[in-house]
């Protein structure tokens, strides 16, 4: 089922203000999922979810999410400066990075973010970028073979992310010495994972891992950050992971490892950003031609400029066609867009109703990872967003690129005395 929040006629009506194509993405369905979010780790004594910027770097939706209590998972400069203008700042922001210049560490410092190394040698250099270390700083941990990644992220001990077991525990021991009085712990080992049993493992391996650290280093561990991974169901037929399931499947692990090591209470952190948003965008696009040679072919005036990630990563994303929700699936197209490269469909062989010129054709789930994913190869303009409040009006919170954005990085008065 289709759960696109506008039918033909509005869609019809916005189109005369807002040419597709463009990212929808509705503010109520984001608020009410969030509150399941936090309802659902609410078993435990602490709980914050840091949304993952990359995945909708937007600062309205930042906005919305800030109100609603949320932190930001940051991992660059922009990402630092999206945060602070939507008024997610101090210890609200994870800055995870990795091969990061001394310049963003100094800003994320001067907004009082959480500082989350990447590497050892990170601890140096940390420390010559500010001048000595921040009180608060946690660490990645790459598990290696002792956990199994995806196949988005890779295996952990192919990754190029964190630090091995037996650097975290140096790590904390050399933080300790330099007078850092408060510490976390984090990994991310997974992408779009819809296993609820691999984050539960996932709680498990930091819960025991804080406690090594406490009986190995002197330290104590006050917060863990879980990572993010979370996935959501593209396909037909897949399941969305029970977050309810994880929380409290977790908290009896919390209750086994934490609570008799004298780590209680400790607070427990997400940086979700797909199954926070990812529902409930979508990428509205029309049908502009149509082709029958050794396939039947649909172009839309999208372009894997606006979503890569089909032609990225194989991707699925389901499409329906506005007004033929229910209209029999009689046809067999590869949805394309207009760029010069052949792995610019949105679906292929996919069985479809009729699909004429003029149609509007919805790309679902795009809410994460899809605007924020554009590029300009091409020289194609990618699309704007548009939000649909809570009351039902609508906000445009970016426009549509323009030929002067694409050349403002030119000096075409240059070119007079160029030879």
């Amino acid at each position: 089922m289709s759960n696109f929040p506008l039918n033909k006629d509005q869609l019809v009506e916005l189109n005369k203000t807002y040419s597709t194509p463009f990212y929808l993405y509705d503010e109520k369905a984001i608020r009410e999922n969030m509150a399941y979010f936090k309802k659902a780790f609410s078993v435990f004594p602490v709980f914050r979810e840091y949304f993952a910027v990359k995945a909708l770097p937007n600062p309205y939706i930042l906005k919305v999410l800030e109100s609603v209590g949320c932190g930001g998972d940051c991992s660059s400069l922009p990402e630092l400066m999206l945060c602070e203008k939507s008024g997610i700042t101090g210890k609200r922001i994870m800055f995870t990075s990795n091969n990061t210049p001394a310049e963003e560490y100094v800003y994320a410092q001067k907004l009082g973010a959480i500082i989350n190394l990447d590497d050892i040698t990170h601890i140096d250099y940390l420390k010559k970028s500010l001048g000595k270390l921040p009180d608060t700083i946690c660490f990645r941990y790459n598990p290696g073979p002792l956990k199994e990644g995806n196949a988005i992220i890779g295996k952990p001990e192919e990754a190029k992310y964190g630090l091995t077991r037996e650097q975290v525990i140096e790590a904390y021991k050399i933080c300790k010495a330099e007078g850092v009085e408060h510490f976390g712990l984090h990994t991310m080992v997974a992408s779009n994972e819809l296993n609820p049993d691999y984050f539960v493992e996932t709680a498990r391996l930091l819960f025991e891992l804080a406690v090594e650290i406490k009986e190995k280093c002197g330290v104590r561990i006050e917060f863990v950050d879980l990572g993010g991974g979370v996935g959501i169901p593209y396909k037909p037929g897949q399941k969305k992971v029970d977050l309810e399931y994880v929380a409290t499947e977790s908290k009896k692990i919390y209750d086994e490892v934490i609570v008799p090591a004298g780590l209680d209470p400790l607070e427990i952190y997400y940086e979700c950003g797909r199954p926070i948003t990812g529902p409930y965008g979508w990428l509205v696009t029309k049908a502009i031609h149509e082709k029958h040679i050794y396939r039947e072919y649909i172009g839309v005036d999208a372009t894997m400029a606006d979503l890569m990630r089909p032609g990225m990563y194989g991707a699925y994303h389901e499409v329906t066609v506005v007004g033929k929700e229910n209209a029999p699936k009689d046809h067999v197209y590869d949805v394309t867009g207009s760029l010069c490269e052949n792995c610019d469909k949105f679906a292929v062989q996919r069985e479809l109703p009729e699909i004429e010129t003029g149609d509007y054709v919805i790309i679902h789930d795009a809410g994460a990872h899809g605007r924020a994913m554009g590029f300009n190869y091409n020289g194609k303009l990618r699309a704007g967003e548009i939000l649909l409040r809570s009351d039902g009006t609508f906000k445009q919170i970016r426009r549509r690129e323009t030929v002067e954005d694409y050349f403002a990085t030119l000096d075409f008065d240059g070119l007079k005395d160029f030879e």
